[in-house]
């Protein structure tokens, strides 16, 4: 039997009650995947509404191909790149923006992609399989204290270091190409785990995570996302790991404060208004959701709306040009 490959998007009513859509309004999906969220918002938006679509996965820019709609576009590109997006459509603000991070399940259920340690397939973990090296050329090459400095940092694992050592001392006897391989020397180099994970759980999530920038591509995007929001604008992002969560909570919480030095002497009457308002609490997904989508477990949308205060000159590492990968039409 093929695996199963349909994605049900995650918090779906959350996240298009989140962008306060207008009819006319111009919005993002910033991680497209298999256009769960996308195919639910266009029907809200009127004829002069527009949605732009950003993916890095070639598939899930392929499988946008069936949404015939003028009102719509998809540009392969990582959503660091998402400047260089707008720019080239000539898009300068929009009125919401949405980001599921992590992967998607046919990502996760496709055996060839090589991201799960429960369907055995080439050991690849890619976003993107046409750019950068795979998990196995990876850990074909990588010192023994990188390896378990990626596991440790990405994965937060306590056995970084006896993973590691078995992934090393591996190696000469036979090369790691598959997922059962790896998850089968993770398995035995981690003696216990928490009821009801797998030992290869956080290896698995770490290679994943270092092997496509995800945290990189998230600090890079961000900025980006908040200088290009119309005053009004929501931003809307979904995280599935306490890593993910912490960039963005960190940097909601930096551009909702007032952006001048802490120790500036100005009175409370000065201090010039925040970029973004925090709109509020976390939102996690119901019982009923994760009974359907056991995906939804681990979800968390934090969402922001951008003010009308202008971005101040000298703000560089708020707002970070020239960064991310080059746009690809």
């Amino acid at each position: 039997m093929a695996p199963r490959t349909e994605h049900l998007p995650v918090l779906l009513a959350e996240a298009l009650a989140a962008l306060a859509l207008k009819p006319d309004g111009s919005y993002l999906d910033g991680t497209f995947g298999r256009g769960g969220h996308s195919r639910a918002l266009l029907p809200l938006l009127g004829p002069r509404g527009r949605l732009v679509a950003i993916d890095r996965d070639p598939q899930a820019v392929a499988a946008a191909a069936d949404i015939r709609d003028p009102r719509f576009s998809v540009h392969h590109a990582r959503f660091s790149a998402l400047a260089q997006v707008l720019d080239a459509i000539g898009a300068e603000k929009l009125d919401g923006m949405l980001f599921d991070l992590g992967v998607s399940s046919p990502q996760l259920e496709l055996p060839e992609r090589g991201f799960s340690f429960r369907r055995d397939g080439p050991l690849d973990m890619r976003m993107d399989p046409t750019q950068g090296e795979s998990a196995a050329q990876w850990l074909s090459h990588a010192g023994e204290s990188e390896i378990r400095e990626v596991i440790r940092d990405y994965g937060e694992e306590r056995f970084a270091q006896q993973i590691a050592k078995a992934i090393v001392a591996a190696r000469p006897v036979q090369p790691l190409r598959t997922t059962r391989q790896l998850a089968e020397l993770v398995g035995q180099a981690v003696r216990t785990r928490e009821a009801h994970q797998d030992p290869a759980t956080r290896t698995f999530q770490a290679l994943r995570i270092f092997l496509n920038q995800e945290l990189e591509d998230l600090s890079l995007m961000l900025p980006q996302a908040l200088q290009r929001l119309a005053a009004g604008g929501r931003l809307a992002v979904i995280s599935f790991h306490s890593l993910e969560d912490r960039v963005v909570k960190q940097f909601f919480a930096r551009a909702a404060q007032p952006p001048v030095p802490r120790d500036l002497p100005l009175r409370e009457s000065e201090m010039p208004p925040p970029l973004l308002k925090l709109i509020g609490k976390p939102v996690r997904a119901s019982p009923q959701e994760v009974e359907q989508n056991p995906r939804s477990r681990s979800a968390l949308m934090r969402v922001a709306e951008r003010t009308s205060a202008p971005i101040p000159a000298g703000t560089g590492a708020l707002i970070p040009t020239g960064t991310g990968a080059p746009w690809q039409s």
